[in-house]
């Protein structure tokens, strides 16, 4: 039988969606529950936010509940099954943000990582923007002081959430995909990630059945080293085009 292993929130700082969690950052949270090289975590319901939440593991999962409903459950992987491209450069990953669609059409524009209407110290601010002549999405990221940190580097948390809106910025690229939210996150992170250093976040599609759409997504540092890297489902809620 599963176990309570502590009761967390997620504070308000941390939404997607107004009334929501970031998606990828809820996923992180249960993933530090999980003792695996990688995880996956699948989101059954809009993780709530300043409200209490349960985390009960098994010898097989993590699951979060609240009141008896699932928000999310998570297990190990072995392999993500993802093929990382080329890095894309710091020059580059700034131009393509600087054009970003997201800056003047954004379904969330107060979401944790990629709201444009968030404060510096305040969200992460990727912006992601198509890269030039090829099939994927970038922008740069410096982690800044203010966020949370394990032992000296930014949180997992933090970093799985990093890695999931660009993932869903990569849905651009499609031209005909509408707004959608994310259903699953499977990450692997291989380096630590540092407070002030710079990084490059890139996203790029893999595949669309009707409104589910796969898409991946990486963290590189600024010399083009892979930090860490996803796998991710997003469905689509309504027919409006992103771009």
């Amino acid at each position: 039988m599963p176990r309570t292993l502590q009761t967390l929130a997620i504070d308000g700082r941390f939404c997607g969606p107004p009334d929501s969690a970031n998606g990828g950052y809820a996923c992180g949270l249960v993933a530090q529950f999980i003792d695996a090289p990688a995880a996956e975590v699948t989101l059954h319901l809009p993780p709530p936010l300043d409200v209490p939440l349960s985390v009960e593991r098994s010898d097989e999962e993590v699951r979060l509940t609240t009141d008896g409903n699932l928000i999310a459950e998570g297990r190990p992987l072995s392999d993500l099954g993802v093929a990382v491209p080329q890095p894309v450069g710091l020059a580059e990953a700034e131009e393509a943000s600087r054009n970003s669609p997201l800056h003047h059409a954004h379904p969330f524009p107060s979401c944790f990582v990629c709201g444009p209407n968030r404060e510096p110290e305040d969200g992460l601010r990727i912006l992601p923007g198509p890269v030039e002549a090829r099939e994927l999405v970038a922008a740069p990221w410096m982690p800044d002081a203010s966020l949370p940190t394990e032992h000296g580097h930014i949180a997992p948390e933090i970093c799985w959430a990093a890695l999931d809106c660009p993932s869903g910025n990569a849905l651009m690229l499609l031209g005909d995909v509408g707004t959608a939210v994310l259903g699953r996150l499977a990450t692997r992170l291989e380096l630590p990630v540092d407070p002030g250093a710079a990084y490059v976040v890139a996203g790029w599609p893999l595949a669309r059945d009707v409104r589910k759409v796969d898409t991946a997504s990486a963290l590189f540092t600024e010399d083009g080293t892979l930090a860490g890297f996803a796998r991710a489902r997003w469905v689509e809620l309504r027919t409006e085009a992103l771009t």
